[in-house]
């Protein structure tokens, strides 16, 4: 994939359910993770937008499709692909992969919003880190 962050992700007792696989909401905390060091990456991280652009990027839609479960001890990468750039959203990819399997696949939608809560552009400068990793064939 181009433009892909890769995360790497242990899966540890703490992750895991009843049933000993990793409970379905703690993927969604495994994407959190891999989207803030994405950003992080481009100088975006949360704290900056809060404290430089008075902004914070939201998730305003996810949805999750489960493939194969994840164990205790499992080594997973989070594999995160920017596919969109809009004027106050953004749309990504996230694949849970174990080695060459996807394990877990989402699509997110992110919004920008000001610091009342309300819909808000993205800065220019943010944009534009957005749209050449958008356009980059370079792993991130």
């Amino acid at each position: 994939m181009s433009n892909t962050h890769v995360f790497p992700v242990r899966v540890y007792y703490e992750d895991t359910d009843a049933g000993g696989v990793v409970y379905y909401a703690n993927y969604l905390k495994f994407a959190e993770r891999a989207r803030t060091e994405m950003l992080r990456g481009l100088d975006a991280e949360s704290s900056r937008l809060i404290e430089d652009e008075d902004v914070v990027l939201a998730v305003h839609h996810c949805s999750v499709d489960y493939l194969k479960p994840a164990r205790l001890d499992d080594m997973l990468e989070v594999h995160t692909r920017l596919t969109k750039v809009g004027g106050a959203s953004l749309n990504l990819e996230q694949d849970v992969m174990r080695g060459v399997d996807d394990v877990a696949r989402m699509k997110i939608r992110l919004v920008c919003m000001s610091l009342s809560g309300r819909s808000a552009r993205i800065p220019a400068g943010l944009k534009t880190k957005f749209n050449n990793l958008l356009n980059s064939n370079e792993q991130v």
